[in-house]
């Protein structure tokens, strides 16, 4: 027994026959946003905002914009919290009808316009949840305070150059006077 997907935090469907010349503002709101930052793992969402712009090519639209956004994440190392936001950030990216003349185990060549592309089936894609993965993208994992060497020697956790396969040669360097 398969479960369901669950719902998209931040859902916009669009039906893609009626696409063409459309410039959608996109704007979480709060319960939205709350939703998408315990799905990133976010202190906090305070804005999410993208002005996009649609056209279409047969079954293929594309989708150019920016993104606003205003979060609030831990920092990797000591945990505090940090304000991020970002603003005219890129959306670039296409819905495609999904492809089923393949075998899974079949390589596929991809080149740099394949890239941002999303599969969908039927008549509708979500732009909402576009953006949602165009946000995904602006967050940076491993964000860290100005001072978190400070804080990594005072919690005793070695730095990541110390731990790698050449760290145990690291220290039969000779120093030359």
């Amino acid at each position: 027994m398969t479960t369901p997907n669950p719902a998209p935090e931040f859902s916009r469907p669009v039906d893609v026959r009626q696409v063409e010349g459309l410039t959608p503002t996109l704007e979480a709101n709060a319960q939205e946003r709350e939703a998408l930052a315990r799905r990133f793992t976010l202190v906090r969402l305070d804005r999410l905002v993208a002005h996009l712009e649609l056209s279409r090519k047969d079954r293929t639209v594309s989708v150019t914009g920016t993104l606003e956004a205003s979060w609030v994440q831990t920092c990797a190392i000591s945990a505090e919290e940090l304000p991020v936001s970002v603003s005219g950030e890129p959306i670039d990216l296409r819905f495609v009808p999904e492809l089923t003349d393949y075998a899974p185990d079949t390589e596929i060549e991809l080149d740099s316009d394949d890239l941002d592309e999303i599969e969908y089936t039927g008549t509708h894609v979500d732009l909402g949840e576009a953006v949602a993965q165009s946000l995904a993208l602006c967050i940076d994992p491993y964000l860290t305070v100005p001072d978190a060497e400070a804080a990594r020697a005072e919690a005793g956790l070695s730095k990541p150059e110390d731990l790698g396969p050449f760290a145990a040669l690291k220290g039969l360097t000779t120093k030359k006077d």
